[in-house]
């Protein structure tokens, strides 16, 4: 054993390869301040064991690094912005250090590399990830950008028009698609993910992979002449402009990051990167996008805990409230094949909530995701009425109905008196407090 920490072990395997295995106590890896220790030590440690040949960095986990832990960092951004900027310089150098490795290395990623996972895969000469595979930078949806080196290498590896193209809409590549736009080096299955990594570590160890010349391409300035930098950038800030408008900054700020570190290296590059991360960091923007963020986690982990305790079966649902959203909420049941009762007071709105249903079906069967046989079975799962008796024997509830407080009141009141008293009734407001209507 080479290293041994709180979340990840470096291990020397018997032909001079070393596994930087992240493995952290939860269920999933994160980039903690403990983590980041971790592997600012087993960096040093690889560093001064002469008898590494290259290393594979991969995870125990289902899933390889799902980013940082922003519950941990949050904490950090109230400091002051100098404090903040000596954070990201500090932690985003533990990176950099792990990318001047005096060997090839190579990520083999599994599941979810969003965020720092990303990044931790971008430090390497070379990635291969198997067919589960998802990676991403989705910082713009907390309102932040990459902080760790992500702005800099990304646009490095794949240019960055492309670069820019992940990083401003947040949005993760599966493997085939990451390996088709240059990101990553190979997609495999599962089971050959490691083996895989290892023998292409091997090659590099070997000279069959230029890894330094790979590596040195992330190290220096972008290779753009000043029309195509002109272009690039150009049609990068129209497209944040029309997509993102003026009330988010992220997204503009790291088409302007890309722009102003495309002549310089790595160095000058990430000092950029740093800044930018700080000043996004203190915006209210970045706080209103991570406390939503936080909000949802906290409910889906209530939701989670619920689901295990759970006794009752759900075998039939009612939605209240027809129209395109109770159309919509219709379809979600009964296309997973559970039967569903569209109720309203109204004929029209009951018919344009079954047209909303084969609308959806509709297109899914234009793109050959469902057979005609597909959409009649769900639009017979759906049973249109106007009286409360339908819902009589229903096990789940969801109220749809217009977003006013009395009327949900009403609503609700008058469900109660039609349903059994275990029934589960939900809500699909987005504004109105569900204590108040409860």
């Amino acid at each position: 054993m080479i290293y041994e920490g709180q979340n990840l072990t470096v291990s020397l395997l018997d032909n001079g390869f070393a596994e930087l295995v992240f493995d952290a106590k939860g269920s999933v890896n994160k980039f903690d301040r403990q983590t980041i220790s971790d592997l600012d030590e087993a960096t040093q440690a690889i560093a001064a064991n002469s008898d590494v040949k290259g290393v594979v960095v991969r995870s125990a986990k289902p899933a390889f690094i799902v980013g940082a832990d922003i519950t941990e960092f949050t904490d950090m951004f109230a400091q002051p912005e100098e404090e903040v900027l000596a954070w990201v310089s500090k932690t985003s150098k533990v990176f950099d250090r792990f990318e001047d490795l005096p060997v090839p290395t190579v990520a083999a990623v599994n599941g979810f590399a969003l965020g720092g996972g990303c990044e931790m895969a971008l430090a390497c000469d070379l990635r291969v990830v198997d067919t589960t595979a998802s990676i991403g930078l989705p910082e713009v949806k907390l309102g932040l950008m990459p902080g760790f080196g992500g702005t800099v290498r990304l646009p490095r590896l794949i240019g960055s028009d492309n670069a820019l193209e992940w990083m401003t809409t947040g949005k993760d590549r599966k493997g085939q698609q990451a390996l088709n736009e240059g990101a990553v080096d190979a997609v495999v299955a599962p089971e050959k993910l490691t083996d895989a990594a290892l023998s292409m570590v091997a090659d590099a160890a070997a000279g069959k992979i230029d890894w330094q010349g790979r590596r040195a391409s992330k190290k220096a300035p972008l290779k753009l002449n000043s029309n195509e930098a002109m272009m690039s950038f150009s049609t990068a800030q129209a497209f944040v402009a029309a997509k993102a408008g003026k009330h988010y900054p992220a997204p503009h700020m790291m088409v302007e990051t890309v722009k102003n570190a495309s002549s310089l290296d790595r160095d000058g590059a990430l000092a950029l990167e740093n800044q930018g991360f700080v000043k996004l960091a203190k915006t209210d923007a970045a706080k209103a996008q991570i406390g939503i963020f936080m909000a949802d986690q906290l409910v889906k982990g209530k939701g989670k805990k619920l689901a295990k305790s759970a006794t009752k079966a759900v075998k039939m649902n009612a939605v209240l409230g027809a129209g395109i959203m109770g159309g919509g909420i219709a379809y979600q049941s009964a296309v997973k094949g559970l039967p569903v009762v569209m109720k309203d007071i109204n004929q029209p709105a009951l018919d344009l909530g079954l047209s909303e249903a084969a609308k959806i079906l509709n297109k899914g069967m234009q793109l050959g995701k469902v057979t005609p046989e597909k959409m009649a079975k769900t639009l017979n799962a759906i049973t249109p009425s106007l009286e409360y008796s339908a819902i009589k024997d229903v096990d789940l509830v969801i109220e749809a109905v217009v977003e006013n407080p009395k009327v949900k009141s009403i609503v609700l009141k008058e469900t109660e008196q039609n349903v059994d008293d275990d029934t589960i009734l939900c809500s699909n407001t987005s504004t109105i407090s569900i204590n108040q209507l409860a």
